[in-house]
């Protein structure tokens, strides 16, 4: 039962992020015309059901931690050496639910102001999106680097905002995928560093013993995978990963 309300408040989110972007689909009209009824006619909510799932996967990659955390164990990959182990699904599943499990209490407020309220009646759909877009957009500001909101505000030729509430989603979004993409890529160049190392030791010690028609590869990628189980790499990826969430 968690889990349809958690899903619940994601469709609401992807919906009211259009909302809040100013380019509402044109299923908000016919909620309006419906409105003027007790309850909405049960065809109708299904059909702004369907609508607003249409927006989970950009809601998930462009307004969620999923853009860090799926390139961050990429570049893990590619820095061990393994090019197709684990596999893209395998990544992109664990980033599913890390994405998720960082992501609950945003989703859990958002599932309590906007999506019960609306469910049991006591608001209206437009209210609702409104009431759901707020966690989210608090969250992303936290996590958007004030230079990149910035840039995106001076491309649009925009004012700059005076509050919260005043943060446009059309110049939010792309700002926190730029910045989140940015703290990826620093998590990646720290990754990077001991596995580089290793491949460093390898290839002077198969130059110092001459044999250079080895390629590094075949020695260091068992010695960085040894290392990585060891020091329970998986373990600290993670943990580093939800650390830079907040």
């Amino acid at each position: 039962m968690k889990g349809l309300r958690l899903f619940a408040a994601v469709a609401l989110l992807g919906a009211g992020a259009a909302w809040a972007a100013g380019t509402p689909p044109s299923p908000w009209n016919l909620a309006e015309q419906g409105a003027q009824s007790p309850e909405m006619a049960s065809a109708l909510r299904i059909f702004l059901g369907l609508t607003a799932l249409s927006f989970i996967p950009a809601a998930l990659v462009c307004m969620t931690c999923f853009v860090r955390i799926v390139v961050v164990l990429s570049m893990l990959r590619h820095a061990i050496g393994l090019m197709e182990s684990p596999p893209n699904v395998v990544i992109i599943i664990l980033a599913l639910f890390l994405t998720l499990f960082s992501m609950q209490p945003v989703l859990q407020r958002l599932n309590d102001d906007a999506v019960q309220p609306y469910l049991a009646g006591k608001v209206k759909m437009a209210a609702a999106a409104d009431r759901g877009v707020e966690p989210l957009k608090e969250f992303m500001v936290r996590q958007t680097r004030e230079q990149d909101l910035g840039l995106m505000i001076e491309l649009a030729n925009a004012e700059r905002p005076q509050s919260l509430a005043d943060v446009s989603m059309l110049h939010l979004i792309p700002a926190f995928m730029l910045s989140e993409l940015r703290t990826a890529f620093q998590i990646g160049f720290i990754i990077f560093l001991p596995f580089l190392l290793i491949d460093l030791v390898v290839a002077s010690a198969l130059m110092a013993l001459g044999m250079m028609m080895v390629p590094p590869t075949t020695v260091s990628v068992p010695l960085k995978l040894l290392l990585f189980v060891l020091i329970d790499g998986w373990n600290i990826v993670t943990r580093s990963l939800l650390g830079t969430i907040h």
